[in-house]
This record gives C-alpha cells, structure tokens and sequence, in this order.
C-alpha cells in the first residue's frame, strides 16, 4: 500500500533553535533514511521543501482567483518534507513514521488511493 509521509515543522525555527550539529545529524539522518528505504524497495519518491516564507497561497475569495505570498498566516508548522512510500503494512509505515518524528515533533501518515472515491 502507498503512503505519503509528511514532516511537518518550521526551517526558520530549526535553524534558530538547534545546533549546527544538531541540524547536520537530522540531514545525513534523512539521506540514510532515503537511502535504506530506496535499498528495500519502499521509496516511491521524498523530497525536502523551501522555507514557508517562499510559498505562494492561491485562493478563490468572492468568485476571484487571488495569490498571497506565504502560506496560510496562522500557520506554525507546515511541510517541510514528504516521502511517498510503497510498504507491506501500516505496522511499518508508522516504524517509519516514528523514525522520523524525533527531527520534527510533528509527523502525519495518509494512505494514497490508486484513484479518486466511488461518487
């Protein structure tokens, strides 16, 4: 079963509030988690974001397409990195899942469907 792995957390924070070792043992921590989940076959695609102060937010406010900087304002944390993994049970999705959440404090799992709901 696909899965989509979210770590969720802030850039700008981390790199206020953690050290620089801390911030390189949490990179090569990431790329060997890549690598060991590329190894076994489960890594379908993960890829590392921008800063949420470079997003765009794309709204449709009174029947008119409107695009802010930055991502919604009462947001703290937002996504700063995804997988997208293929594993044999949710049982490991979250041994993954768990894996992760001591770099972010904040991780969250959602099933990937092969299409869209039956209407």
């Amino acid at each position: 079963m696909k899965y989509m792995i979210m770590m969720f957390g802030s850039a700008e924070s981390m790199m206020q509030t953690k050290t620089p070792e801390w911030v390189r043992e949490m990179i090569a921590y990431m790329t060997q988690l890549d690598k060991d989940l590329a190894d076994a076959g489960e890594l379908v695609y993960s890829e590392g974001l921008a800063d949420p102060g470079t997003a765009k937010t794309v709204r449709l406010v009174d029947g008119a397409v409107t695009a802010t900087d930055g991502p919604f304002a009462e947001a703290k944390e937002s996504v700063i990195g995804f997988w997208i993994v293929d594993v044999e049970s949710e049982a490991r999705l979250l041994e993954i899942a768990e894996s992760i959440v001591k770099y972010s404090n904040v991780v969250e799992v959602r099933p990937v469907p092969s299409g869209p709901p039956e209407v």
